[in-house]
């Protein structure tokens, strides 16, 4: 049962409040086409309301001054709650975004779970404070908390994406006003609904969903002092260009054109499960999928084979079914978006292998067939430009350094993969690509590891140690040696 929460007003400053205006936003479910709730447009008002609410929580509230037991200990209250209302939170992505059930209840709720144990695990091993001695001085440095943190989550990966970037800007210290997409807002309620049972301080965490020209109010914001955005490489420039005027700092994760090099010694047996899992995941809506498919020659038509076989056989249909592979994308205008590409691949003269419409018997949501091109060069739009959808590309190499080439051949360098039947042959192409992570036969990083891309697919970092460093400012104190003699022992 999809919870069925009170979507009409807003979360701030620790309560459900009554919108500044009447303006509404429909989340319309993408499986039957049908508005299933409206939730409010946040106003100017609103962000106004919410940005004071952190501001003061971070200025004047208990929080910043907490330790950092104390703060985990609260978070630990959340990830409980989390584990109890998994189903729920599970079931609602699904619903308003329609990833499939058996992705949400993996990918969207266990994962952001996991990922939130990891940060648990790793705040005590951040090195919040050291003491540093030379001949020319003793110096206190501190990793401090930013300030009011603007987080703008995408609707692909809602709940995982919100994590991500709230769980280490609370345990830093942080207050946040959190900007879900108007596509999926209501997991975000849900999240909210959970917070007030962990015991976490007013105005700490506040939820305004809003549209493109509130979006922009609030990460110009001056009471916001540091912006943390997941998007599209387009919203990811403009976002940076706004925060460049004021000097604000920015941490953007965008999107992706990533590269599976299958060289010549690959075990297929790892790639096509690999490929169905972490190629056209999401019904091809991540960023670090791997929809380009660089393979050597000798192996091109067994691929195709295989590949042919595996996405025609994939289940496409209802996402709160069990057994769906596929669902629909996330809106009209998405696949409006997907089959475009579709026409463009053709007349760029690449071939369609498998798919290449709507999928038949499914006459309600916006759904389209999972798709493998062939005959695709570099230079097609359909190999450089991100799709979001579930459509792959397959480009041949005859060596080593041409499959290379490829694979950095692109204006993005988020994720890529690497197989061979040989891992340090493997970790030794992978050194080569221009890329944030490079998977070695399938085999993911984890969530002790930071994720992130070279070029146009961000700035910055996010999860490991390395994603605290998102929501901290450095700062060094000159000691006296006696202080530094006590200090030392407790840094």
């Amino acid at each position: 049962m999809v919870w069925q929460g009170d979507y009409s007003r807003l979360y701030i400053g620790g309560s459900w409040i009554e919108p500044a205006t009447d303006e509404t936003i429909d989340v319309v479910s993408p499986f039957t086409e049908e508005v299933v709730a409206r939730v409010p447009a946040g106003s100017r008002a609103d962000v106004d309301r919410a940005v004071a609410a952190a501001r003061e929580a971070f200025d004047h509230g208990p929080w910043p001054g907490l330790g950092l037991g104390e703060r985990m200990a609260v978070l630990r209250r959340f990830a409980a709650v989390l584990a109890d209302r998994h189903e729920e939170m599970a079931e609602i992505i699904s619903y308003e975004m329609g990833c499939p059930i058996s992705l949400s209840r993996t990918m969207q709720t266990t994962g952001a779970r996991l990922l939130l144990d990891s940060f648990l695990e790793l705040a005590p091993r951040y090195e919040w404070s050291t003491v540093r001695r030379s001949n020319t001085g003793n110096a206190l440095v501190t990793r401090e908390p930013v300030g009011v943190v603007a987080a703008v989550v995408p609707w692909n990966a809602p709940l995982l994406v919100t994590v991500l970037k709230l769980v280490p800007a609370l345990l830093a210290g942080c207050t946040v006003v959190l900007k879900p997409s108007p596509e999926a807002t209501l997991d975000t309620y849900l999240f909210a609904d959970m917070l007030k049972d962990t015991g976490l301080p007013a105005g700490v965490v506040n939820v305004v969903p809003a549209d493109r020209e509130v979006s922009e109010y609030l990460v110009t914001h001056r009471g916001v002092d540091k912006v943390s955005f997941t998007g599209s490489t387009a919203a990811g420039r403009r976002i940076a260009a706004l925060c460049g005027q004021d000097l604000r700092r920015v941490t953007l994760e965008l999107g992706g054109k990533s590269a599976a090099l299958v060289l010549d010694d690959a075990d297929l047996d790892v790639v096509l499960p690999t490929v169905q899992a972490l190629s056209l995941r999401n019904t091809g809506q991540a960023c670090s999928n791997k929809t380009r498919i660089v393979v050597a020659r000798s192996r091109q038509t067994e691929l195709l084979d295989r590949l042919r076989e595996m996405v025609g056989s994939l289940v496409v249909g209802d996402p709160a079914d069990p057994a769906t592979q596929v669902g629909p994308v996330v809106s009209a205008a998405q696949r409006e978006r997907v089959e475009g590409y579709l026409e463009v691949g053709r007349q760029e003269g690449a071939k369609v292998l498998v798919g290449g419409g709507r999928p038949a018997g499914l006459d309600r949501g916006w759904f389209v067939e999972p798709t493998v091109f062939t005959d695709v060069r570099p230079d097609m739009r359909i190999a450089q430009e991100e799709i979001f959808g579930p459509v792959l590309s397959v480009l041949a190499f005859d060596d080593e350094d041409e499959a290379v080439a490829i694979a950095n051949d692109s204006d993005y360098g988020l994720n890529g993969s690497v197989f061979t039947a040989d891992p340090e042959h493997a970790l030794a192409v992978a050194r080569r690509i221009r890329t944030g992570t490079v998977e070695l036969n399938g085999c993911g990083v984890g969530f002790h590891a930071p994720i992130g891309g070279f070029k146009c697919s961000g700035i910055g970092r996010e999860a490991g140690l390395e994603g605290f460093d998102a929501y901290v400012e450095l700062k060094s104190y000159g000691l006296p040696a006696q202080l530094a003699d006590i200090l030392a022992p407790l840094a």
